[in-house]
């Protein structure tokens, strides 16, 4: 008996794997979507907590000098794209590493002063800088699940 070596797969071969393939896809795609908006939350999360940590080390700072006053602003007062957020200001470093602005998914942007907008899931979270008490706090859609 002749045995033919085979050096193609037939068309049912290939259409089964695109088939596979197609499933595998329709599974991954929506899980990974939900894992980029856990991300983005989760970075917003991270954020606050670190612009919060900083305001309480700023005035812990200014206790010691004799000054019971929380900072005055959280930054130099700029709006728009690639401004630095969160620096604190000329004679004060509120975060060692500033937050560059962007208006994009798990960016901040600045609206006025004290007043910032954390955008996820194209939604913008409002956080609002109080000087009086020295409350960073949000209102929106998604402000329990960046300050929990």
């Amino acid at each position: 008996m002749l045995y033919v070596k085979r050096q193609a797969f037939t068309m049912i071969e290939v259409v089964f794997v695109i088939v596979v393939l197609g499933i595998l896809a329709a599974i991954a795609i929506p899980r990974l979507a939900a894992t980029r908006d856990d991300a983005q939350i989760a970075k917003g999360r991270s954020d606050v907590a670190a612009i919060r940590a900083a305001i309480v080390s700023e005035r812990q700072g200014r206790l010691l000098q004799g000054s019971s006053s929380y900072i005055p602003t959280l930054d130099d007062g700029v709006t728009g794209d690639g401004v630095e957020l969160f620096d604190g200001n000329a004679t004060n470093r509120l975060l060692q590493y500033p937050i560059i602005s962007r208006n994009a998914n798990g960016h901040w942007t600045k609206n006025a002063n004290g007043s910032y907008n954390y955008k996820v899931m194209n939604t913008d979270v409002v956080f609002d800088y109080n000087v009086t008490g020295g409350t960073f706090k949000c209102s929106g859609t998604y402000c329990s699940d960046l300050t929990q």
